[in-house]
């Protein structure tokens, strides 16, 4: 649904005439993916009027008047890269070399999207996908599930910095048939590049602000296991908490009642996250042991599965070390307990 005509506050700051879109779908949820509550998105209208600074170290957004004593002091802090605002969209110049052609590359800037790099494949460009690569799910969007295969590039280039074999996800065909394109879009880029910088998006000058932070040499990881999760609601989970008791003194003697082994202990019940498994690639080690999409996880190497976030559970499938992972499982009101290898396939 379509609503137009709204105001939109956010600490102190006010955006009236707000174009609001509402998706009515279900199906379409944003927090089982993410794993925290999502209840939508901020779009173009919150950048286009400001410098809006986005510091993923510190996972802090700022907000700065547009004067140009502000302007002066990012611009002695950060690098200035040209961009373009398109259809309400930002995009940069970068480069890519494949094997060894270097090719340019109009990219879409998507902080939403967790990938280094989408590219589209277009062999009269010289987007190909390189021979090393294999098929997987490449996540969700407004047209469905997305699929295609994922491949390491030589180098990628934007402005003045270079990122060697970073990972690219090619998007099938089929499923982006339906996005609107602008002339000349190669693909985008993502926050797996853009995390290791704070960024500064000035829409009005069509500038970018770059600079370097701890993340910048961080190596290129995908998740080795084959399968991916979702949460998928709460569930009550019993605590065991110990009570700290103190003895009572009382004239000379000490009063030592309630530290009896079977009182220092009390039971809560709390709400933790349940996942399951969303998706299961072809032929990937979380495939070849047994695992299926829509199985409940149990415990994850031996510890309850709610004690994770997704994030931990993604880092541990993304692991540069190629380590053995254990799953137990609840399918069909029977557990069952699966392991594998993460597997380096590029």
């Amino acid at each position: 649904m379509k609503s137009t005509n709204n105001t939109l506050e956010n600490n102190g700051l006010l955006s009236e005439n707000h174009l609001l879109y509402i998706v009515l779908d279900q199906n379409f949820n944003l927090s089982s993916h993410v794993g925290i509550p999502v209840n939508g998105i901020i779009g173009y209208n919150f950048f286009k009027n400001n410098l809006v600074e986005i510091n993923y170290e510190k996972k802090r957004i700022s907000v700065y008047r547009d004067t140009e004593k502000t302007k002066k002091r990012i611009e002695k802090k950060f690098q200035m890269v040209p961009i373009t605002i398109e259809k309400s969209k930002p995009y940069i110049q970068s480069s890519l070399i494949l094997k060894s052609d270097e090719i340019p590359a109009k990219l879409l800037i998507d902080i939403g999207n967790s990938d280094a790099i989408w590219l589209f494949e277009n062999e009269s460009k010289g987007i190909k996908i390189p021979e090393k690569n294999f098929e997987d799910y490449l996540g969700k969007g407004f047209s469905g599930d997305v699929e295609g295969k994922r491949a390491r590039v030589s180098k990628f280039k934007m402005h003045n910095f270079e990122f060697n074999n970073p990972i690219v996800a090619f998007p099938d065909s089929t499923s982006i048939q339906n996005v609107r394109m602008v002339k000349d879009r190669a693909g985008s880029v993502g926050s797996e590049i853009l995390r290791r910088y704070s960024i500064v998006f000035d829409y009005p000058t069509q500038k970018l602000f770059l600079r370097k932070n701890s993340n910048f040499y961080s190596p290129f990881s995908y998740n080795k296991s084959g399968v991916e999760i979702q949460h998928d609601g709460m569930q009550w989970v019993q605590e065991t908490v110990r009570l700290e008791t103190i003895p009572i003194i009382i004239g000379d003697a000490v009063d030592k009642r309630g530290n009896n082994a079977n009182n220092n202990f009390r039971y809560k019940f709390v709400l933790k996250p349940i996942y399951v498994i969303a998706n299961v690639r072809k032929n990937s080690p979380a495939a070849l042991s047994g695992l299926q999409k829509g199985d409940v996880i149990v415990r994850i190497n031996e510890k309850p599965g709610y004690e994770f976030t997704l994030e931990k559970i993604n880092s541990l499938l993304k692991s540069e070390d190629e380590n053995w992972i254990t799953f137990e499982i609840e399918r069909d009101t029977q557990l069952m307990k699966f392991k594998f290898h993460l597997l380096n396939v590029l």
